[in-house]
């Protein structure tokens, strides 16, 4: 499973790069596609090269989409008229979108969280136009999986792996990370 993970200026650095760390470790091809250019700028000022800038991304050839949260970095995320063609093809298609943070707020927007249950940071709520909000950290409906903020990070990167590895591979990872199952 090939998994294309979305830079905007301005995204949360955590939600972005555990899920880029963790896949990667779980043995996932993850690509990095700014938005914003080749070097994407986070929230706090780290500069970070991207894999690939959107238009140089097969999108026939990548199974999820993911979206950190961030802001600014949500806003030039949603601004990108191609992301949210490709995002509604792969809700279309059944294929995996997970968003984090504010991120959830433009699957709401672009009515692609109708019929869907998800969560997001506090505030967000009402943008999440159409699904069954959630208080739960990170939620898993149908092919949508969303987190609630930058504290859950590493629990949604996890999630992500499971979904695409299997909870053998997820387990191994949180074992070599020295993450402690509860």
């Amino acid at each position: 499973m090939r998994v294309a993970v979305y830079f905007g200026t301005g995204y949360e650095e955590i939600e972005a790069l555990s899920v880029v760390d963790i896949l990667r470790r779980g043995k996932v091809e993850v690509t990095m596609v700014g938005v914003s250019g080749k070097t994407v700028v986070s929230s706090r000022g780290i500069s970070v090269n991207m894999d690939k800038t959107i238009d140089e991304v097969d999108h026939t050839k990548v199974d999820m989409i993911v979206l950190p949260g961030g802001v600014p970095g949500i806003n030039h995320l949603e601004e990108n008229s191609m992301l949210i063609e490709q995002l509604r093809c792969f809700k279309e298609q059944h294929k995996w979108i997970a968003a984090i943070c504010a991120a959830p707020s433009i699957l709401g927007k672009h009515g692609l969280l109708k019929g869907e249950t998800a969560t997001c940071y506090p505030g967000y709520e009402n943008e999440l136009i159409g699904c069954q909000y959630s208080e739960e950290g990170v939620v898993l409906s149908n092919h949508v999986v969303t987190g609630k903020g930058a504290g859950y990070s590493i629990s949604f990167a996890f999630k992500l792996l499971e979904i695409i590895k299997g909870e053998i591979v997820a387990g191994e990872v949180k074992k070599g990370m020295l993450i402690a199952d509860k």
